[in-house]
């Protein structure tokens, strides 16, 4: 074929082809801006946000290990030290687990219900490198991954906090599985009705900025309702049980009160200055916490000591959890400085008055100030007081009573839920270590380890 019938031919077949791509052509010019525009507005992380919340994950991590972990072991006898650091890090290790497999997605996952998230994100379905998750602000998120990781870290520590108030006397096996079973019956739904946008309390206009119900009111309930359900130490009241190293408790607060401005500030979801409300009022409340408590001690006792000054550091960075990003910085110190008198009453009067044995105090310092700050983050929250202000019609003594909602909603939730799993545990594995294995201490008898060796 001569060089002019194929050039011909082409031509030929070029035009016919034009003709019959004319429309797509046309389609394809017509939608492409608006495409391009589809993309160019769909917002993207921030390098700085996404680093500020891998650090503030970390920070919550070591809150619990080695943070609780060391503070909790301090409180304990020297025969029960590793038999708590264990409980600790392992109860991390399994929600963790458990938080990628189905805990996420029952409480993240996208549900229109008021109590769970649903069954969509189960084994983190659709998670992925470029999914995000959307903060506070209009049009700025965050990777998934990354919000997904800070909320782990919260469900990790959590129920460890609840190990506190019956150490020294339960089975490693009855703690973990009573912990797994506690995730997901009580925690996950709890933290989607506050946190969620379709949870049942973020709907009614309840404010926890960072876990004063999800966490604190939730372990310090389940703290109670276990030390009841347990029983006392073998000796209580008869055998010397104070702490054996204040020195690893004051450690150990220490790193708590690090960790939690990775707990409070990172709740803000951004390196914004609401992340740096939360951070001042984590210093000062906590800061007020510990000389209002060491004051009180003073007066009661006529001597301050360190059990006081570390009970007041984590009363403190309790109560301003619910308001951290909320209240201004006037009213974190109030926070701070009533708290203390409040959770000392209970620890050191009621405690005594009913006799029960929460080992580490978590009802009387977890839950105690817990409440508190859940119901004073609605009075303080006023813009009036210095606070960020109420949402549009609502008043003081309308967000106080939507808190007293929320805190009733949390307690009654928890208390029956954690009472059934207890009982179920119990018929299970069993709850308490035999009394040999008690008076030998968890550590040999449990684990076949020693904390100290002579």
């Amino acid at each position: 074929m001569s060089s002019f019938k194929l050039s011909t031919s082409l031509g030929r077949v070029g035009a016919a082809a034009a003709a019959l791509l004319a429309p797509a052509i046309a389609f394809a010019q017509e939608t492409a801006p608006a495409a391009v525009e589809a993309v160019a507005a769909a917002p993207v992380p921030d390098k700085g946000d996404t680093a500020f919340m891998f650090i503030s994950s970390i920070l919550v991590l070591f809150m619990l290990v080695p943070g609780l972990a060391l503070f909790y072991g301090g409180l304990v006898r020297a025969k029960n030290m590793l038999s708590v650091l264990m409980q600790c890090t392992v109860i991390g290790a399994v929600v963790m687990l458990i938080w990628v497999v189905y805990g996420y997605s029952f409480a993240f996952g996208g549900s229109d219900s008021p109590y769970w998230g649903g069954t969509a994100k189960l084994f983190l379905l659709g998670v992925t490198k470029d999914s995000t998750a959307a903060t506070f602000s209009a049009g700025v998120v965050i990777p998934e991954y990354i919000f997904m990781i800070f909320q782990m870290t919260f469900a990790a520590i959590t129920p460890a906090l609840i190990v506190g108030a019956f150490a020294e006397r339960v089975k490693f096996s009855a703690v973990i599985l009573f912990c797994a079973l506690w995730v997901t019956f009580v925690y996950f739904p709890v933290a989607h009705m506050v946190w969620d946008a379709n949870g049942l309390l973020f709907k009614m206009g309840a404010l926890d900025f960072a876990g004063g119900t999800v966490v604190h009111i939730n372990a310090g309930v389940a703290g109670i309702v276990g030390a009841l359900m347990v029983g006392k130490r073998t000796g209580f009241g008869k055998d010397m049980m104070a702490p054996h190293s204040m020195t690893l408790t004051m450690v150990g607060a220490s790193m708590l009160w690090v960790g939690w401005f990775g707990f409070n500030a990172g709740s803000n979801l951004e390196a914004s200055g609401g992340a740096m409300l939360a951070t001042v009022n984590t210093f000062i409340a906590t800061a007020a916490a510990i000389v209002s408590w060491s004051l009180v001690e003073t007066f009661t006792r006529g001597k301050a000591s360190m059990l006081g000054g570390a009970s007041g550091m984590v009363a403190g960075l309790v109560a301003v959890t619910p308001a951290a990003g909320i209240v201004g910085p006037m009213g974190a110190i109030a926070l701070g400085l009533i708290v203390s008198p409040l959770c000392y009453f209970f620890v050191s009067v009621v405690k005594n008055k009913f006799g029960y044995d929460d080992t580490a105090d978590v009802f009387g310092v977890h839950c105690i100030g817990g409440i508190f700050g859940a119901l004073a983050t609605g009075i303080f929250a006023s813009a009036s007081l210095g606070g960020i202000g109420y949402a549009e019609g609502v008043t003081m003594g309308g967000q106080l009573a939507t808190q007293a909602t929320a805190v009733i909603i949390t307690i009654l939730w928890c208390g029956i839920g954690s009472a059934i799993l207890y009982k179920i545990v119990d018929v299970i594995v069993g709850l308490r270590v035999p009394v040999e294995a008690e008076r030998e201490g968890l550590d040999l008898s449990s684990h076949g380890e020693a904390a100290y060796h002579s």
